[in-house]
């Protein structure tokens, strides 16, 4: 037995790879089992956690609305420790409760397999520490280091080199001082004993849900360890467990069975490795002969930008000169009109001449000479132009498509852009999919930017995408950007997409839940676990209340607010209503309108008297009623009624638009406005002034069967990861 315990590690130097965590790229230290059955260090694990949970804070500070959030010091790991993570392409996603700085759920993609890997409530809680993995890299440091020894714990000074570890002591001891603290026949002597080491584990495996109980069962369904307790109640009562015994015998004999099937197929392996070692040199040989012939391709281009380049300088040479030249000739003739010069001082000698024949057959010619340098003082033109504006190179398109420049393939499918998953709310998420092949690319490029009239050709910024979406959060309201893809396998990579062209909401978006307290009647309106669906029902209070209810008679409009208000500020949010829906009401309410009216509610209404109801009746002939509880307009039977303007005319089909998909609402506090969007397309379909003056909420009132859904704020529920190669 004790020949078994101290069984040299004779190729433990060989299996230095499947030691070494995937995220900080050194020797496991106190390594953890994820739930994908991967490991990583402990400490990796709680520096990725720490270095992201204050970016966590930061990210839910910036989306609240009313409230400020508060700064939290938390200890950073080394620069140089999270430098080596985040190249390990590790990236973290961590969920909230409301209202609340406890992380509920924290996602990460597991550095060995890039599967997603959620921790939990409890999260690196509930992590078993891997004992096994922990035991073989100490031999591998012992092997690693075997001139350096490990000395007796105990012996008188100078120690002597050690020959056995005590797990149960944790000490290590030379012969001597061993047989001394383990005599024969005692208790100590059934300690368990190994080489020398410096890593002492415990000897009992503890559940981490149940911390005082040990583990003695095997989740088959979750591939774990667990205790009785977890069996019993726990999160694994309706699993299929074994004994732990039975698992070991088991996955013992599965390992067994492999390894022995590796073995025998050695020559093959060797065969294999010999056949990776030619296309090694294949790909030595083909990658220098692409490089040679990539830098005769870009030499032919260099060839003829140097040509064009000669050709455009002799262009403007040639232009130059024949300016100067110009221009030097009408600088001498107005120097001749200077006195006693040129022109002037001919006519002066003239001037001189006394026969009159002569002089008259002289100064005819001279006079008009004369007339002419007298009109050209009066409009001065210069003979050349000094501006070289004809002469600027364009580049713009040869520069765009020099910035395409790659290794096209026509076998690479071009991804497009999916317009009914991409959308743009509190943040971008943008989709795309490939038409023909599922999986061409490996990697993909997305570049966006913003469009505007004072930039006309703004730059585009690009990101990059291992899956086939990616969220974008830095992106500016009311504004509107053009989206494209393109995918990348390899070096090589695809066309563009076809360019995609989203709006921004008018405003930063305002998240919150719908109210269950306020006004909110359980008894007509059902409210989802979230809070953030909301349906009204016909229950049994309408059948007992039928006696009252008249021909033409409807129910009350049910009202149901958000949880949150609003002061000031320009806010947006947006919602679906379902197509079914007979009739409802969206808009804003005040905190003043919404005390008097739940100190004096209504039971049973018309439609005649609800205003802007979008039925044919009376109401229809007045204008907005500003003692109403809250400012709405209404929507039903896949309609969106636009109130009724007390100058326009009876007519109302011009008041009644398709119901959009998405609707969106604009609150402006500080301009005292509030308007309707269609907010798929972001495009106002109506906007009404509104007294800002107390707190506003957003208010919603539902008639007959009717849905109202909020729209679902985008956030990183994955994140893209780079590969490190």
């Amino acid at each position: 037995m004790e020949g078994d315990r101290l069984e040299p590690a004779v190729t433990i130097k060989n299996i230095e790879r499947e030691l070494i965590c995937p995220a900080c790229k050194e020797l496991f230290t106190h390594p953890l089992i994820l739930p994908c059955q991967h490991s990583i260090c402990h400490k990796c694990v709680k520096e990725i956690l720490f270095f992201t949970l204050e970016d966590s804070f930061t990210d839910l500070g910036s989306e609240s609305s009313n409230q400020s959030s508060p700064h939290i010091r938390i200890h950073s790991p080394s620069l140089d420790r999270i430098d080596r993570v985040n190249r390990s392409g590790l990236a973290i996603y961590t969920g909230w409760k409301r209202n609340s700085l406890t992380p509920r759920t924290t996602i990460f993609p597991c550095p060995g397999c890039r599967h997603d890997v959620d921790l939990g409530e409890r999260g690196i809680n509930g992590l078993f520490r891997n004992f096994t993995l922990e035991t073989i890299v100490e031999r591998y440091r012992q092997a690693a280091r075997a001139a350096t020894a490990i000395m007796c714990d105990v012996c008188k000074p100078p120690p002597q080199e050690s020959t056995k570890s005590c797990m149960d002591c944790s000490a290590s001891y030379c012969n001597e001082c061993f047989k001394i603290h383990h005599p024969w026949g005692t208790v100590k002597a059934q300690h368990e004993y190994v080489g020398p080491t410096t890593n002492f584990r415990p000897k009992i495996l503890m559940c981490p849900e149940h911390e005082m109980e040990r583990v003695n069962m095997y989740c088959e369904i979750c591939r774990r360890p667990v205790c009785h307790l977890c069996k019993l109640g726990g999160s694994h009562a309706n699993h299929r467990v074994t004994t732990m015994s039975t698992a070991y015998k088991t996955l013992k004999e599965k390992l067994s069975k492999d390894i022995e099937y590796l073995i025998s197929k050695e020559s093959q392996v060797k065969g294999q490795i010999s056949e990776l070692g030619l296309l090694m040199k294949e790909t030595e040989c083909n990658g220098e002969r692409a490089k040679e012939e990539a830098s005769n391709n870009f030499d032919k281009l260099f060839d003829v930008l140097e040509e064009r380049r000669s050709a455009a300088l002799r262009a403007i040479e040639a232009s130059k000169n024949l300016r100067l030249e110009k221009l030097q000739t009408q600088i001498e003739e107005y120097q001749g009109l200077l006195e006693n010069n040129g022109l002037v001082g001919y006519a002066q000698e003239v001037l001189k001449e006394t026969d009159q024949s002569c002089f008259v057959q002289t100064a005819k010619q001279l006079h008009v000479r004369i007339q002419k340098a007298t009109e050209s003082l009066k409009s001065f033109r210069p003979a050349a132009q000094t501006s070289f504006e004809d002469y600027v190179v364009d580049i713009t398109k040869q520069e765009e498509v020099l910035g395409d420049l790659s290794f096209y393939s026509s076998g690479l499918d071009v991804p497009e852009i999916n317009e009914e998953k991409s959308r743009l709310y509190n943040k971008a998420l943008i989709c795309w999919e490939h038409l023909v092949k599922e999986d061409s690319a490996d990697t993909y490029i997305l570049e966006y930017r913003k469009l505007n009239r004072e930039e006309e050709n703004a730059p585009w910024q690009e990101i990059e995408a291992c899956s086939k979406s990616k969220v974008i959060s830095d992106l500016e309201n009311n504004s509107s950007y053009a989206f494209r893809v393109r995918g990348y396998k390899g070096s090589i990579c695809s066309p563009w997409s076809r360019e995609v062209i989203l709006h921004t909401p008018a405003a930063p978006v305002f998240s919150f839940l719908f109210d269950d307290k306020c006004g909110y009647n359980s008894e007509r309106l059902m409210l989802n676990p979230r809070r953030t669906s909301v349906e009204s029902r016909a229950g049994f209070p309408l059948l007992l209340g039928a006696e009252r209810i008249q021909v033409g008679c409807y129910t009350t409009l049910d009202y149901i607010i958000g949880d949150t208000g609003i002061t000031k500020g320009k806010h947006f949010w947006a919602f679906h209503v379902e197509s079914y829906s007979y009739l409802v009401k969206v808009g804003v309410a005040s905190n003043t309108k919404l005390q008097e009216w739940l100190h004096n509610p209504r039971d049973v209404t018309s439609p005649r008297y609800e205003q802007d109801s979008g039925h044919d009746s009376g109401s229809e002939d007045t204008c907005f009623d500003s003692s109403q509880p809250f400012t709405l307009i209404t929507l039903g039977m896949n309609k969106f009624f636009i109130p009724k303007a007390p100058t326009a005319p009876k007519d109302s089909a011009n008041r009644i638009l398709p119901m959009p998909s998405c609707i969106g609402i604009c609150l402006d506090c500080d301009r005292g406005k509030v308007g309707f969007y269609d907010a798929d397309h972001m495009k106002c379909l109506y906007e009404r002034q509104v007294d800002c003056s107390g707190t506003m909420y957003p208010a919603f009132a539902l008639m007959g069967s009717a849905g109202i859904h909020l729209e679902e704020a985008i956030t990183a529920k994955y994140l893209e990861y780079r590969d490190d190669m």
